[in-house]
């Protein structure tokens, strides 16, 4: 009963596990500001130059055998760290995704995305999900593929993702 009485005590919920948590009247945003820009920090793009996309939409990555070798470890520190960041950034997923299955020998070009993601993240570092209390509870999914896209198996990417009243609350990107 104790227990109880001090979780009470203990306020409204602002910081949870790396995402932060803001309510309002209207509803609930939940976002990775922080922790965004401490991995900006990590990896020193703090001072990069932000660009608008994630991903080149014509970027099309391959095992890139004869590319130029990168640490690893670092490599998929950038990975887990960003793959951590999708928790509350479904805007990333996909590009991280792709990115992520490098990492066994990751190369220079595949670092190049990883950056680029990066630099996504400078000017949008308090981005997040927006639950409104006005919300309906109509639900809504959304998927494609694109078929055999990956030029190394030939096997498809899929991606989805369901919203509740306007509201996401579930998405994904598998090959």
């Amino acid at each position: 009963m104790q227990k109880e009485f001090e979780m009470s005590m203990m306020g409204e919920l602002t910081y949870f596990l790396g995402l932060q948590i803001k309510q309002t009247k209207e509803g609930i945003f939940i976002n990775q500001e922080k922790y965004t820009k401490e991995l900006l920090k990590r990896f020193g793009m703090s001072n990069a130059k932000g660009i608008g996309t994630p991903m080149s939409s014509s970027l099309k990555l391959d095992k890139d055998e004869k590319g130029k070798t990168v640490d690893e470890k670092t490599y998929r520190g950038m990975i887990g760290s960003l793959l951590y960041l999708t928790a509350s950034r479904p805007d990333i997923m996909f590009a991280v995704c792709l990115c992520a299955r490098f990492q066994a020998c990751p190369k220079e070009s595949h670092l190049i995305a990883v950056k680029r993601i990066l630099r996504y993240l400078i000017s949008l570092y308090d981005y997040g999900l927006w639950y409104s209390k006005q919300s309906c509870f109509d639900l809504i999914a959304y998927t494609d593929a694109d078929y055999a896209g990956c030029k190394v198996e030939r096997k498809s990417t899929s991606g989805n993702c369901q919203f509740l009243g306007g509201c996401l609350v579930s998405w994904y990107s598998k090959k």
